[in-house]
């Protein structure tokens, strides 16, 4: 799922080439896309777009009619731009958008379609689509702390709580946890000043470098390349894999279709986190660090 420096890359791409101009017309296929009917779709087309916007991890364009399209792109949702006009087939192009200036298209992948889009009116429309989360360039370290131990969650799911914090998802959650060197199932309430000010610092240096590698990466063309497995990521998509900081294989926690990665010995003490999967199978016999696991694998 593009997170807060997809989104922001993205947005900057877009603000060169739809800001200032107008929606000539639009093609909506995808039959589970359009999440709102009222406004009708297509009450924006002959419009201009006259900003854009971020809300966690969905896309806000603003018309000049006092709409809003925003669009949640989910997990296998992706833009792509092109100065001459697509045609929605319904199938992977779910939508385009003719501009004056190039055609928009919203594509996506495999069968479960989960990209939206919504139309609203104004402000309090707007709003209404805002899980409410911070965004962690625009508090202070009280503030900070204050939302991350508003409730006792582990880290990893605190991280990725929209309703907590803007535009982090599962792989930028990872790679915080790895720089700030935090276990991921350290509960929030039970952390220390100095563990809060680290992951503080560590989720604003990890998220500003990453859009800056995304930035040079895209360069002046439009983003294309947008995944949640990069190679020069630490932990995230890297189990099996050395860590970058101490050689260790990178482990990993499976639940439902998502996963968490991790280094056991820069953020755990050495300790093997129990992955679901092999927890039901193993039971009692759980290995306590990663060289048991090694040892059990071999026997």
């Amino acid at each position: 799922m593009p997170e807060l420096p997809d989104i922001v890359v993205y947005m900057e791409a877009l603000e060169q080439r739809v800001v200032g101009h107008v929606l000539e017309s639009l093609e909506v296929r995808g039959p589970s896309l359009l999440r709102t009917a009222d406004p009708p779709i297509y009450s924006i087309q002959r419009h201009a777009v006259t900003g854009l916007r971020r809300v966690g991890k969905r896309i806000a364009f603003g018309f000049d009619n006092d709409l809003w399209l925003v669009v949640h792109l989910m997990i296998a949702g992706r833009l792509h731009w092109s100065q001459k006009k697509k045609i929605a087939d319904g199938r992977r192009t779910l939508a385009a958008f003719d501009f004056d200036s190039g055609t928009l298209t919203l594509t996506e992948a495999g069968t479960r379609k989960r990209a939206s889009l919504h139309l609203v009116r104004g402000e309090a429309g707007l709003a209404a689509l805002d899980p409410g989360g911070i965004d962690v360039f625009a508090v202070s370290l009280d503030q900070f702390s204050a939302v991350l131990t508003s409730a006792n969650h582990t880290l990893k799911r605190a991280l990725t709580d929209p309703r907590l914090f803007s535009g982090i998802g599962n792989a930028y959650s990872d790679e915080i946890l790895f720089h700030a060197q935090l276990s991921p199932v350290l509960l929030t309430q039970r952390m220390k000043p100095q563990e809060i000010e680290r992951l503080y610092e560590a989720s604003k240096q990890t998220l500003t470098q990453w859009t800056e590698n995304l930035r040079r990466e895209s360069g002046a063309r439009f983003p294309e390349k947008v995944t949640a497995f990069r190679e020069d990521m630490a932990v995230h998509g890297r189990y099996g894999k050395p860590c970058p900081r101490c050689d260790a294989k990178i482990q990993r926690i499976r639940y439902a279709s998502n996963e968490t990665d991790y280094c056991p010995h820069c953020q755990t003490g050495g300790k093997l986190l129990a992955d679901r999967s092999l927890s039901r199978l193993l039971r009692q016999d759980w290995p306590r660090t990663p060289e048991e696991l090694e040892e059990r694998r071999r026997a």
